[in-house]
């Protein structure tokens, strides 16, 4: 109100307002007033010709009403969009017993193929050995690739999804060696790589044996789904191990505790906390170690002695003997039960949903006793897919209470709801289309929707509304609304429209989130005006033929 009492000036009559502002854009004025007045002509007679044959186009309105709940279904499902994040990961994995000279070498030759190969793109490279998200051991490694700027790299065979189809192929002829390029997932933290996070589980203590064998199983089956691409177990395999058995009756026969013989094997081939120093202004911690030619075989145990109860030396050798045997180097628990991790991605042109319920599939095949859980964000997906409707359901609730309070009436809300999915429709085609999967942002887009379309039917039904009220007939009533809404109806969502359109088209950090917002929003916003406007006054009409005629107001047969 302070703005319009400022800005809005009274005007002579006969101005028209084409003969506002500059000279030179006068003329552009008075023709765009001219176009628009017979566009508004045209789009009365249109709404006129509606009104006239209702039952048709309600029927034609059905039909959109299905068409959008078929591509609805249709839609593949999702969590978050995948994103270039500017970093890149591989995983490297050697066969059990590979040293970690062996470890290093592969490293480098993934290192020199980003720097050499991937100039235009990578900007340095950092490698670990010793360690990847499978876990520990010198025949685990892992590579982390930082990108250059999103602007540096434009177009598409610079993105990082290219970048990792490229290093596939060179890093599948690497021998001895399982590589896995992947992409960061779209929240830190929520698992390692994009794709899904399966958690294969003996649910009836079946043994690792078993449990093993089925992830063999399950590799297998997924590796020759068409549907799925670079499937892994991600965990360390069983490897030989050394283990030492310590004869405790022996040891309490010579004096020696139990702590004394732990301690000792500890520190020699592990290594023991001492103490802290002071150097240089830092605080230094120092570990006793046995050096190490001195703790490379299992022999090197009788180079060890423990003290007993009376001071003498006691090699450890004559309290314990070693053997080599074949286990897993670590046990992986998910929900109490014992699991195994999997890691792959959809397929090109599918979604992580799509993928998750093929993984689902192959995993009811595996003999009696296996179950599975989800985890990092496969896990979020699952959790919200079971809200999407009731979220829905609650907007819908939540517009139809606030309509039915501005309004005090149960009937007239009615015609705004009918208009819902005129702007859901565009925002399905439009993501359908781009090939999106209706993810958490599709589901926002769509809430956005839902209100802007609500907008644009309030601006008519309430001016038919206060005219019908007012005592003129309910025809004539919708037909100016219709007519008079027309404008700020296009105005709006016209700049609603241009203004998520660089959404709809981003680049860059963020664009998947973007896209995918900016797309849905769109979409709907299009349909929302170029539908909407025709089916509104026919909403309007048959709401308050069938629940609010008031005694008394004329109403046109």
């Amino acid at each position: 109100p302070v703005l319009c009492a400022n800005l809005l000036k009274p005007v002579a009559r006969g101005h028209e307002a084409a003969e506002t502002g500059f000279r030179l854009f006068r003329p552009f004025f008075l023709w765009f007033d001219r176009l628009f007045s017979r566009i508004r002509e045209r789009y009365g007679s249109a709404v006129a010709h509606i009104l006239d044959f209702r039952l048709p186009y309600f029927g034609a309105f059905v039909l959109i009403v299905a068409l959008m709940g078929f591509f609805f279904m249709r839609m593949p499902t999702g969590y978050l969009p995948d994103e270039d994040q500017g970093v890149l990961l591989t995983l490297v994995q050697l066969p059990p017993g590979s040293t970690q000279e062996q470890t290093i070498e592969v490293l480098e030759k993934i290192r020199n193929h980003f720097l050499d190969n991937e100039k235009e793109t990578v900007e340095e490279c950092l490698t670990i050995a010793g360690m990847s998200s499978a876990g520990r051991g010198q025949d685990q490694g892992m590579v982390y690739i930082k990108l250059k700027d999103w602007d540096l790299r434009d177009s598409p065979e610079l993105k990082a999804d290219a970048i990792v189809g490229r290093a596939i192929p060179v890093f599948a002829s690497i021998r001895n060696a399982r590589i896995y390029p992947v992409i960061p997932p779209a929240v830190i933290e929520l698992g390692m790589a994009k794709g899904f996070d399966f958690m294969l589980q003996d649910r009836g203590g079946l043994g690792h044996e078993k449990l093993m064998e089925a992830r063999l199983q399950l590799t297998g089956m997924a590796m020759q789904d068409p549907r799925l691409v670079s499937v892994r177990p991600n965990g360390m395999e069983d490897t030989a191990q050394h283990k030492i058995d310590i004869d405790w009756d022996k040891a309490g026969a010579l004096g020696v505790s139990v702590s004394e013989v732990q301690n000792a094997i500890s520190a020699a081939f592990g290594s023991a906390y001492v103490n802290d120093f002071i150097q240089g202004g830092r605080v230094k911690r120092v570990y006793v170690q046995a050096d190490a030619p001195f703790r490379m075989l299992p022999e090197h145990l009788n180079h060890f002695y423990v003290r007993n109860r009376t001071g003498g030396m006691v090699p450890v050798s004559a309290l314990a003997s070693s053997h080599w045997y074949y286990d897993s180097p670590q046990l992986e628990r998910f929900n109490g039960f014992p699991s195994l991790n999997f890691q792959g991605e959809p397929a090109p042109g599918r979604s992580s949903g799509e993928a998750m319920n093929v993984m689902e599939e192959l995993a009811s095949r595996l003999p009696q006793g296996f179950g599975h859980e989800w985890t990092g964000l496969s896990y979020q997906e699952r959790m919200s897919s079971q809200q999407t409707g009731m979220l829905y359901a609650f907007s819908i609730l939540a517009i139809f209470l606030v309509l039915a309070a501005l309004y005090e009436s149960w009937s007239i809300p009615v015609t705004i709801l009918l208009a819902l999915p005129l702007g859901v429709i565009g925002g399905v085609l439009a993501s359908t289309w781009r090939g999106l999967p209706n993810d958490v942002y599709f589901q926002i887009g769509l809430l956005t929707v839902l209100g802007l379309t609500t907008k644009n039917a309030i601006l008519i039904v309430q001016f038919a509304k206060l005219r019908v009220e007012g005592g003129m007939g309910l025809i004539e009533a919708t037909l100016e609304g219709a007519r008079l809404r027309l404008r700020p109806i296009v105005m709006t969502s016209l700049a609603f429209g241009f203004g998520v359109l660089p959404l709809a088209i981003a680049s860059g950090a963020g664009a998947g989130a973007q896209k995918a917002i900016g797309t849905s929003v769109l979409g709907g916003m299009i349909t929302a005006t170029f539908l909407a406007i025709f089916f509104i006054p026919l909403f309007f009409v048959i709401v308050s033929r069938l629940f609010g005629r008031k005694k008394g107001a004329p109403h046109e047969a």
